[in-house]
């Protein structure tokens, strides 16, 4: 990064390539951010791992949750909703007692409930259509953090939507952030390198 630059904007990083400050330095959060964040998923078991780290992440930093990753896929069968759907008390302890996931009961309980609550949105459309339905008609175009919101009135409308279908952990600051992450909007700075990579908004 360029020295000097540091701050609430983008800053230019050695590659030539301006990102936010939290993506440009630590070779995890750059890659989950070059390659991963803001873009669309679309697919079930993709969406129900996002809807559960998000939960996950709540109270802690991102940063917690993404090192912790690659111990939540196994922990929870790569995020297959069946499967943890079918998850017992035993599992539940199991979970508890594994260090490389958080282990807080509350989420722990929520992961289960959630994927239970996935399964059984197949027959109404799946969870896919059912969250993109509530796709804003306009994004963001923040050109700071500072300019970021933390939820929306959509996300406000997913999260009381959810939760009527059984989810839990989903306030409106968390499907913020997942709207974000699933590219639903696009809250890249403007002048990033990755602003309009979702190709859902223009840049």
């Amino acid at each position: 990064m360029a020295a000097g630059e540091a701050g609430n904007g983008t800053i230019l990083c050695e590659d030539g390539l301006r990102r936010p400050v939290w993506a440009a330095s630590d070779p995890l959060r750059r890659h989950y951010y070059d390659t991963e964040w803001g873009m669309p998923v679309t697919d079930e078991q993709g969406m129900y791992e996002r809807v559960m780290l998000e939960g996950f992440q709540a109270g802690l930093s991102w940063d917690t949750i993404l090192r912790k990753r690659p111990a939540f896929r196994i922990a929870f069968n790569d995020f297959n909703p069946d499967e943890v759907a079918a998850f017992t008390d035993a599992d539940r302890e199991r979970l508890m007692n594994d260090p490389g996931i958080v282990r807080n009961r509350a989420k722990v309980n929520a992961a289960i409930t959630n994927a239970r609550a996935t399964v059984e949105m197949r027959a109404h459309g799946g969870i896919v259509d059912f969250i993109w339905a509530f796709r804003p008609d306009s994004t963001p175009m923040p050109a700071t953090i500072d300019e970021i919101p933390t939820q929306s009135a959509d996300s406000i409308a997913l999260s009381k939507a959810l939760k009527k279908r059984g989810f839990t952990f989903v306030g409106p600051t968390t499907m913020y952030a997942m709207m974000e992450s699933i590219g639903m909007i696009d809250t890249h700075l403007v002048d990033s390198h990755r602003r309009g990579s979702s190709g859902i908004w223009p840049n």
